[in-house]
């Protein structure tokens, strides 16, 4: 990791769950984060609690992934006044309580929106960054073994086509760049089930069927992803991790 301290990683999604615990990781390793989330104060509170490595910072912006021209905005900001951004860790994602045989398609859009369209906004301004800049970056997404299985969970709907197209999207991306000679390197990381608030916070948990899976499921926790990309991001410049599958032992299909 010592390659990337004092380096800027932008990591999506920061206020809360896996993109807290990530950000919390890269700046005890020594790099500067500038995390993205509707909840601004959520990432400061964040920042005054991590131990930081060389001085290395947290810092906050208010960015909906959803909305390209604050995205565009914050990576400008970013450049001007903080610095130029090596790493992209594309955290932000939704699953919304619905389903396509009778669903809301307004909650379709906007697990598309988050999920696929904020993921591809966030690497443009990135990846023009880093090539303008030279820069052999590293562009993380954070899939789930959903965008590999559907997994037989009441109420996924669009959530898991969604991070087929996150599966189908990395892959194409590495193509682009390899095409232009970049070596910006792109990984995707496929986590199980974790134990965050996203279920909770989407009415999940209010669900019995869903309840009832959620209490018996075997989980991870965030920090185990967050040590899954300090791992990724630790690999030599030569070694490119291009799918990575995280689950814990017993798994749910």
């Amino acid at each position: 990791m010592e390659r990337w301290q004092g380096k800027i990683a932008v990591v999506t999604g920061a206020s809360a769950g896996l993109g807290a615990a990530i950000s919390e990781k890269l700046v005890e390793e020594g790099i500067n984060v500038v995390g993205f989330a509707r909840r601004k104060e959520k990432i400061e509170e964040l920042a005054k609690n991590i131990k930081s490595k060389n001085g290395a910072k947290l810092h906050a912006l208010k960015v909906d992934v959803t909305n390209e021209e604050e995205v565009v905005n914050a990576f400008k900001y970013i450049s001007e006044n903080i610095g130029t951004v090596s790493i992209l860790i594309n955290n932000a994602g939704i699953v919304q309580l619905t389903t396509l045989i009778d669903g809301d398609s307004n909650l379709w859009k906007k697990v598309l929106d988050t999920n696929v369209l904020g993921l591809c906004i966030a690497t443009r301004e990135a990846v023009k960054i880093m090539m303008k800049n030279n820069i052999d970056g590293h562009i993380i997404h954070i899939n789930s073994l959903a965008g590999h299985r559907v997994p037989k969970i009441p109420y996924t709907n669009v959530y898991s086509a969604s991070k087929y197209a996150v599966t189908s999207l990395a892959q194409t991306l590495v193509n682009e760049l390899r095409s232009k000679g970049s070596k910006i390197k792109v990984t995707s990381l496929s986590p199980g089930y974790v134990e965050t608030e996203i279920a909770e916070v989407n009415g999940f948990l209010m669900n019995a069927a869903v309840r009832e899976l959620e209490a018996k499921a075997p989980r991870m926790y965030p920090i185990d992803i967050a040590n899954a990309v300090a791992y990724v991001l630790s690999t030599p410049p030569h070694v490119e991790v291009t799918e990575l599958s995280v689950q814990p032992v017993g798994e749910l299909s």
